[in-house]
């Protein structure tokens, strides 16, 4: 008797993993889709949540699946953008030549510390980026995540090249407000 409970036991987990995926499958694509650059890149990523998802040893412990599979999907993303490309910190300083934040950001060294607030920005930037309207998203993550262009992004869209600009341009006035935040908090610790 205690054979055949143990032999059903992977087959029960196995179809809850399998019902999940057909429940989440195609939003948590069209999610991570929208935040990276290629189709391969998403189908890669989903890919990493659905291994991590058969790796958890109790499915019952997970007491919002939907909500843990988006999280461990940004935290995917983020690490996909740290090995592709780092982010212009340009367009996100506050113009400050000496600022701590932008040291911690784009140096090369590899320490506990850097790598926290590494951490933290990039956490604080994609809270950002969901808090935009999609256009402004889409735009801002189109030519600085990904760089294209924006006449590239203007034509791909159909949209008028200052329209393009202005939304670009009011996504990083808000990305700024939110990060000299999250700056000011992290300098005051």
């Amino acid at each position: 008797m205690e054979e055949s409970l143990a032999l059903t036991m992977p087959a029960v987990r196995e179809q809850r993993v399998m019902r999940t995926v057909q429940a989440y499958g195609r939003k948590l694509f069209g999610f991570v889709r929208q935040r990276v650059r290629t189709d391969e890149d998403a189908e890669d990523i989903v890919q990493e949540v659905w291994y991590q998802l058969s790796r958890v040893a109790d499915l019952t412990q997970i007491e919002q699946v939907g909500q843990w599979l988006y999280r461990v999907a940004r935290n995917k993303i983020i690490d996909n953008r740290r090995k592709k490309k780092p982010l212009a910190a340009s367009d996100l300083s506050n113009g400050d030549d000496d600022d701590p934040l932008m040291e911690f950001l784009f140096v090369d060294s590899r320490t506990p510390e850097t790598e926290f607030v590494r951490e933290l920005f990039w956490a604080e930037l994609l809270k950002g980026l969901d808090g935009l309207p999609e256009e402004q998203r889409a735009v801002f993550v189109w030519n600085e995540l990904d760089g294209e262009t924006l006449q590239a992004i203007a034509d791909r869209t159909g949209e008028n090249l200052k329209t393009v600009i202005s939304r670009k341009r009011y996504a990083v006035r808000k990305l700024r407000g939110r990060l000299e935040q999250f700056r000011g908090e992290l300098l005051s610790r």
